[in-house]
């Protein structure tokens, strides 16, 4: 045994060299000589202050910060100072060495984006959860520097990837959080196949099953399409070749999470999925060609096959906000199988691939603006301290992953805004005071009101009023993060000036019961009358929702309030499932040990016995059981991770669950009295309902029945299937 240990070390040694020397191939044409001595020394500080750590995995602790360097050089295209600070993104959180070191070796630079990168440490740690505060640094920091948040995408990416090792509830938390936040921001800044990667390796662990099922089937139909792909790109190759045009011609994968998107929205098999067949162009041009090139293969490609209308995507003429160029047309190849092709340059192939770091080597005026305008509205936006984070978070991912639309003011000049905006939106697009005294708008010269959706290619002119103010209801419509933290801003200030009287009310009050007015008696108070902050409290007292009535059953002592004592036999004891969460215990389902633990099964998702399911601690209910692939559960576990709870399931007890299932196929006689055979008669399920609907010699049904568990709604939903005429079977998430 000990001769065998000095030769795994060896082994490391050279796996660690080998790690190394791959950072330092990638980044042979974009380093001095001095930023490679700078490298040198951040990977010999690196390996000397991760030591003694290993991963999960059991690997040396220093392959983590390699590879998450090999991500930032090759696959975002960042440059030295990103590579060093990627080395050295772990080692002032994990090890003796401090900022001052870093400063003292590597200079000022360097020393702020690793103090970035260590203030948002608690955003990305594998063992918590994305919290609204620690998301609000990370904004902040990427709004100084958007390699700090690169760097983070990079560790991320690099965790997803090595995931295996992990506990279950861990995965879980962790791909949620990728899911919800991650990836929407890789997408923002316009690194389109880090994004796929992350999605594909959130799904891998949120929906395992669905995911291994996509990925086999693409193994098996692999040398089919590969078969294919060819036969399409042969003429198309040749009729380039032809003309002389220098380019490279391949077939793009679709990711998984995007055929399981589509699946799973508009209710198609894997084999109709759209664009399965993929394939793309790209020119070898110089800038001034580049345009009028892109639409010249256009041409030849639509000569060939032909396109489909209505699948036009001119992303050159019009770059999306985050740079992203290409135009994509879907054409009708051989064998009646439709085709995405996209035609891009060598140049809007790197700035897809890599992002805003492909935009800085080329030097691209407009599309430096395009991310300078994002981060100065993101700046703006948290230049109020005291908006409400969580919110924001929401408000701030509804814009990360939305489509554009592309709306004109009155003088011609673009603006860009998210697919579903708003007339209201586009006048905060154009200034504050704009959107605050907005009335109506004149869209393409017609009179519109403020919620008016826009679509492409609108001219807007907003019309105002000195009278207007913000009010609630426009946030039921507004979508844009800029335009909703404006008014909630306005409204904030409003309610604040609201809530200052209630605080009098309170103050005089409290002071003719000789009670005081410092913070923990406040603080009962927002207790007892359940209202989240002080400024809450007030403004209720100042609308007399609160009467504070109930002030005369309670004690003052040495001038602190103690509350009546209430009824804690209906109350559910939060502390207690909070100990439950915390100390990684595991929740039995209809097990009799748990019976006094209060849980409910959410009606959101309907889980039965055989889902894969956690537990979520709620405030007053107990905890509620979700299924992992519940609609909310990638929110839930991104944004309260600590009150997730393991769970699994007992059979103890004989329970029969509702759930609901989808039926779809052509009309036929007697089919009701078919499928009623199969529920009660073969299977002996109780049904609660069943509706069928006809039309032009088609049917869809809904059926409510009860089933025990995973296993028997299957051989259900296997039985319906093979019936003659049905077209399809489907669980319904709700019911």
């Amino acid at each position: 045994m000990e001769a065998a240990e000095p030769l795994d070390l060896e082994k490391e040694k050279k796996l660690i060299l080998k790690e190394y020397k791959n950072l330092l191939r990638g980044l042979r044409n974009n380093m001095t000589g001095a930023e490679r001595k700078q490298i040198r020394l951040a990977f010999e500080m690196a390996v000397d202050a991760h030591k003694n750590m290993r991963r999960k995995s059991g690997e040396p602790y220093i392959i983590h910060p390699l590879r998450v360097a090999q991500i930032v050089v090759n696959e975002m295209g960042l440059g030295a100072t990103a590579a060093i600070c990627a080395l050295l993104h772990d080692v002032v959180e994990d090890t003796e060495l401090t900022l001052d070191d870093i400063k003292r070796e590597f200079g000022i630079k360097v020393s702020r984006i690793i103090d970035g990168l260590t203030k948002v440490s608690g955003v990305f740690d594998l063992t918590s959860s994305i919290q609204a505060e620690n998301f609000k640094k990370l904004l902040l920091t990427l709004a100084d520097d958007v390699r700090v948040i690169l760097i983070k995408i990079a560790d991320r990416l690099h965790n997803m990837r090595t995931m295996d090792s992990m506990p279950r509830k861990k995965q879980l938390k962790i791909a949620s959080e990728t899911l919800y936040l991650y990836a929407p921001l890789a997408h923002r800044l316009g690194f389109y196949a880090i994004k796929s990667e992350l999605e594909d390796l959130g799904m891998k662990y949120q929906e395992a099953e669905a995911y291994k099922d996509i990925a086999k089937r693409l193994a098996e139909t692999k040398r089919e399409r590969t078969r294919y792909m060819n036969e399409f790109m042969k003429p198309l190759r040749e009729r380039l070749e032809k003309d002389d045009f220098k380019f490279e011609m391949y077939g793009r994968p679709k990711s998984i999470y995007s055929i399981y998107n589509k699946i799973k929205n508009k209710g198609v098999t894997f084999d109709e999925v759209y664009d399965l067949f993929a394939i793309r162009i790209i020119l070898e041009t110089p800038v001034d060609h580049e345009k009028a090139d892109c639409w010249r293969v256009y041409s030849m490609v639509t000569e060939l096959y032909h396109p489909n209308p209505d699948r036009l995507r001119d992303w050159i003429s019009t770059p999306k906000a985050n740079g992203y160029e290409s135009l994509h047309t879907t054409v009708m190849g051989p064998k009646g199988k439709w085709v995405e092709v996209q035609i891009r340059t060598r140049r809007m192939d790197e700035i897809a691939e890599k992002g805003f770091a492909a935009h800085w080597k080329y030097k691209e005026g407009s599309n430096d603006k395009a991310l300078d305008t994002w981060l100065r509205e993101i700046r703006e936006l948290l230049r109020n301290p005291e908006f409400n984070a969580l919110e924001f978070l929401d408000d701030f991912r509804l814009n990360l992953f939305s489509k554009e639309i592309y709306v004109f003011t009155p003088k011609g000049d673009l603006k860009i805004l998210p697919q579903g905006a708003t007339a209201l939106d586009f006048a905060f697009e154009i200034h504050t005071d704009v959107g605050y005294h907005c009335i109506g708008a004149k869209v393409n010269h017609r009179l519109i009101p403020i919620s008016h959706m826009l679509n492409n290619g609108d001219q807007v002119e907003i019309i105002t009023s000195k009278k207007q103010k913000p009010n609630e209801d426009w946030l039921n419509f507004l979508i844009t993060s800029r335009a909703r933290s404006k008014v909630k801003n306005a409204l904030k200030e409003e309610k604040r000036a609201v809530a200052m009287e209630g605080k009098t009310v309170l103050e005089k009050r409290l002071k003719n019961m000789k009670v005081e007015f410092f913070d923990k008696n406040i603080q009962l108070l927002m207790e007892y009358y359940h209202q989240p902050t002080s400024m809450e409290l007030y403004y209720r007292i100042s609308t007399k929702d609160i009467t504070l009535k109930e002030l005369k059953d309670f004690t003052v002592q040495g001038g602190k309030l103690i509350p009546p004592v209430v009824d804690k036999e209906s109350s559910v004891d939060y502390e207690r499932l909070e100990k439950i969460a915390t100390s990684n215990a595991e929740l039995l389902i209809f097990d009799n040990a748990m019976d006094n633990i209060k849980y409910a099964l959410a009606k959101c998702c309907n889980p039965i016995v055989g889902d894969d399911v956690f537990g979520f601690i709620t405030i007053n209910e107990g905890i509620k059981i979700h299924k992992t692939n519940c609609p909310n559960a990638t929110e839930l576990m991104s944004k309260y991770g600590y009150r997730i709870v393991k769970t699994r399931w007992t059979q103890q007890k004989d329970i029969a669950f509702l759930t609901g299932i989808k039926v779809t196929g052509l009309d036929d006689v007697g089919l009701v009295n078919k499928v009623t055979n199969i529920i009660s008669g073969d299977m002996k399920l109780n049904m609660q309902s069943l509706v069928m609907d006809a039309k032009d010699g088609l049917f869809e049904g809904t059926i409510k029945t009860f089933v025990k568990n995973t296993e028997q709604l299957e051989t259900l939903l296997r039985k319906l299937r093979s019936m003659k005429g049905v077209i399809s079977v489907t669980r319904m998430e709700t019911t």
